[in-house]
């Protein structure tokens, strides 16, 4: 019991020894780097650098100006070029000191001797590589990892100019956690974040031109479009996780053991995310619904906004967007108003009097539904009236007509059309009559003096 009592208290104090020469390392890093500067010549390039620097800042404000209002007036640009432009104006300052730094060493190398001009060229070779690490991390979407990357590259690139790579990466590693047999360093931490951030990148990229390439071809059918760009997705991140595992030396046959806890996981508590998942897949294969059709599912009318893994989202005409879970899309009824056309038929349903003659009423209402913008006039489609029965009011009628945009709606152009028809029947004397009922109290002196009148009394 005492040895079991005594081994955390010597992995304590064996970490707290790691920190303590951990922090006199780092001091004594930064006192030669202090020494190095103030010495004579290197204190006086420090001052022509920080004086570029103002310089830079200086000219900024005016060229960056310009530069914005030259910009204003390239609406016609393609959006990757207007964010390329953004990208620069954002930068105008660092390429100005860069270039400013540069132009400073090569006058001094011709005048004077290259010592006296060596730290400047540290500085120019950090601005530069600072520049182009800014460029680059503009292609991580993701805030937080873009941050991650370059200040990481930026990092390793410094230490990489100053010829101190190894004594900061002996300081990283000498501050470490153990876990097991597990040894986690602040430099693996560190080497995660740079590479696993770079192979996201670059998989963001691919997958994103693949994308772009897939859209474009119209050949492809909307379904498989997004089909494809999932798989393309999954295929690349899932590549840049394992391969950024393996790059950090991480041993992957321990994720065996996870994938079998993973497995037991979604066969009880995970049902409905994996049913979501394979309808999904479902739903892209069979090509029962794309993005832009207009479908019915309960209540719900509107046009299929995007394709999801779990969910399909549907924007109805009142702007309500509703998620809707792939399963519900399997195991319902779902109209698709779109599915192999856009064509769609409406019954309208009215009557008119008996005194209004049939055939003028069926030729009256199809001019009038011809004159709606959205009623189609063409062979096949045009509008037809009939006659559906003698009611106890009216004759009874159904007006038929088709139109082939349902995502502008089907409420709005029944409306369009029945005000057409009442304009009509106005302009013709067409009556649309209305039940009329006659009713009598019972023991009412009225009534009852009717009734004995009507029988004779």
């Amino acid at each position: 019991m005492e040895e079991e009592q005594d081994q955390p208290k010597d992995a304590i104090a064996e970490s707290t020894a790691e920190a303590l020469e951990f922090g006199q390392r780092v001091v004594a890093l930064l006192s030669e780097a202090g020494e190095i500067l103030l010495r004579p010549w290197n204190a006086y390039q420090v001052g022509i650098a920080v004086g570029l620097y103002l310089l830079a800042v200086l000219l900024s404000r005016p060229i960056g100006a310009a530069f914005h209002n030259w910009l204003r007036h390239r609406s016609g640009w393609p959006r990757w070029r207007m964010r390329v432009a953004l990208v620069l104006h954002k930068r105008i300052r660092a390429i100005l000191f860069v270039f400013l730094i540069w132009a400073t060493v090569l006058i001094m190398q011709e005048l004077t001797w290259p010592s006296r001009s060596w730290l400047l060229g540290v500085f120019g070779n950090l601005a530069l590589a600072w520049l182009i690490v800014a460029f680059a991390t503009r292609l991580v979407g993701n805030s937080l990892l873009r941050s991650m990357v370059k200040y990481g590259a930026w990092t390793w690139i410094t230490l990489r100019i100053l010829n101190v790579t190894e004594e900061v990466e002996s300081l990283l590693d000498g501050l470490a956690v153990h876990l097991g047999d597990t040894r986690i360093s602040l430099l693996l931490l560190v080497q995660a974040a740079v590479i696993l951030g770079v192979l996201f990148a670059l998989a963001r990229f691919i997958s994103g031109t693949a994308a772009n390439r897939i859209k474009r071809n119209a050949d492809i059918s909307p379904s498989m479009q997004v089909l494809g760009v999932k798989l393309a997705q999954i295929l690349l991140y899932g590549a840049a996780f394992f391969m950024g595992l393996k790059a950090l030396g991480i041993d992957l046959t321990g994720l065996a053991v996870l994938s079998g806890a993973i497995g037991v996981g979604l066969g009880f508590g995970l049902q409905k995310v994996v049913s979501n998942l394979v309808s999904g897949l479902i739903i892209l294969l069979d090509k029962s619904i794309k993005p832009g059709d207009v479908i019915s599912l309960g209540e719900t009318f509107g046009w299929i906004n995007s394709l999801g893994a779990r969910y399909v989202s549907v924007v109805t005409r009142d702007g309500r967007e509703y998620l809707i879970p792939n399963e519900d899309l399997i195991t319902s009824q779902v109209v698709n108003w779109s599915h192999s056309d856009n064509y769609v038929r409406l019954d309208l349903r009215f009557g008119t009097g008996y005194g209004d003659d049939p055939h003028q009423v069926r030729r009256i209402a199809i001019e009038a539904a011809q004159q709606v913008p959205r009623v189609l006039s063409s062979d096949g489609k045009k509008p037809v009236c009939h006659v559906t029965g003698f009611g106890d009011s009216s004759v009874d009628y159904v007006l038929r007509i088709w139109i082939d945009d349902p995502s502008g709606g089907l409420t709005n152009i029944r409306g369009a059309v029945f005000l057409a028809l009442w304009d009509a029947f106005q302009a013709a004397g067409v009556s649309i009559p209305f039940p009329q009922r006659e009713v009598r109290l019972l023991n009412d002196p009225m009534s009852v003096r009717v009734a004995s009148e009507e029988n004779g009394g």
